[in-house]
């Protein structure tokens, strides 16, 4: 096999790379605390959300092996009961770098074999043993000083993970008697629900995509259809429910369920946990508006943390920007059983980064 075919084989397919043909779709969100599973099927020209899962990841405090997550994965495909063996799997945020960069304007997959062997120069970091993929932006015009070097840039979002953790993945995958004929990014999986929940407001507005994951919370900022930033912040649903143990001297079990069954009467001790997570939110979006002279006009909140009404009115004084809970499954027929559709309007907002790895296939 020579490189151009194992860069293909390896490379890993995000925002455009889809399939308008497939059936039967099932994607796998490998989140840190919690593992989310969505079984969507077409019936005519509509998808419909036939399942979901909601697991707790396999010793989540520890890098699980290929073996044990195959049995993981088989556990969470017997719960979906697909019909269908293939499936996306969601590398987590800890797994996986997403950035952007002006590059030169050559193919992609030259593009991809260059990142392979000079990350240092183009992303300002030692990325080795990574396989990347990319996809181009809009062309802009070029600036005086490029047309002057005659060298004018392409702008690309690059999205990688490790060699190992693309390995391992596959592997599992195998083990658990699956097809894994695509691992994409978790930060991408709120832009690409996003897209089909709102495609007017994604196409026309500045907004703000944050979701609140277990160890970490990713910004995204979209921009008149495109993404304009993407961060994460080391600042997780984890990090609060700690701090609120801590300061109540209660169990961690019992912090995360007055967290988020009765925030209110903790107040007081949850305003200053919640204060650093919105002042690193707000100061990506200053950064953003000072560059792009743009104004974010509203901010969607989705993720563990999304199911709070607390947390996003909380987030809503500090970043003085209307802040609102969403549903990204509200795109989508729904076809669950009894039971799974009264949980959903409260779960919905935790299935925002797996909805979006199913969505970005059709």
């Amino acid at each position: 096999m020579n490189t151009a075919q194992l860069e293909k084989k390896r490379s890993l397919p995000f925002f455009g790379k889809k399939n308008s043909r497939r059936d039967h779709i099932v994607a796998i969100d490998l989140g840190s605390r919690t593992t989310k599973a969505v079984y969507l099927q077409r019936t005519g020209d509509k998808f419909s959300l036939v399942r979901y899962a909601i697991q707790d990841a396999p010793i989540y405090e520890k890098i699980p092996s290929p073996e044990l997550l195959g049995e993981h994965l088989r556990a969470i495909t017997q719960l979906l009961a697909p019909k269908t063996n293939v499936v996306t799997l969601v590398a987590g945020i800890s797994d996986t770098i997403l950035r952007s960069a002006e590059l030169p304007q050559i193919p992609v997959a030259e593009i991809r074999l260059m990142l392979k062997f000079n990350t240092k120069t183009y992303l300002q970091q030692e990325l080795a043993d990574h396989v990347f993929d990319c996809s181009l932006l809009p062309d802009r015009v070029a600036t005086k000083t490029e047309v002057a070097k005659g060298a004018p840039k392409s702008r690309v979002w690059v999205g990688g993970a490790k060699n190992q953790v693309v390995n391992d993945l596959q592997k599992a995958a195998r083990l658990a008697g699956l097809v894994a004929d695509q691992i994409t990014l978790s930060a991408l999986g709120p832009v690409n629900a996003f897209e089909k929940v709102f495609p007017v407001r994604f196409a026309k507005d500045i907004v703000a995509l944050v979701d609140i994951g277990f160890k970490n919370t990713t910004i995204n900022i979209l921009c008149q259809g495109e993404l304009a930033l993407s961060r994460v912040l080391a600042i997780g649903g984890d990090k609060i429910t700690t701090g609120l143990s801590e300061a109540l001297g209660i169990s961690y079990v019992e912090a995360e369920g007055i967290k988020l069954g009765m925030p209110t009467e903790v107040e007081s001790s949850l305003q200053p946990l919640l204060s650093p997570l919105g002042r690193e939110l707000r100061a990506s979006m200053d950064f953003f508006e000072h560059q792009q002279e743009k104004t974010v006009t509203e901010v969607f909140i989705s993720g563990g943390g999304g199911r709070s009404d607390f947390i996003t009115h909380h987030l809503q004084a500090d970043l003085m920007v209307a802040c609102t809970k969403w549903n990204p499954a509200s795109f989508l027929d729904v076809a669950l059983p009894p039971q799974q559709a009264g949980e959903m309007e409260q779960v919905a907002p935790q299935l925002a980064v797996v909805l979006g790895a199913a969505a970005s296939l059709f």
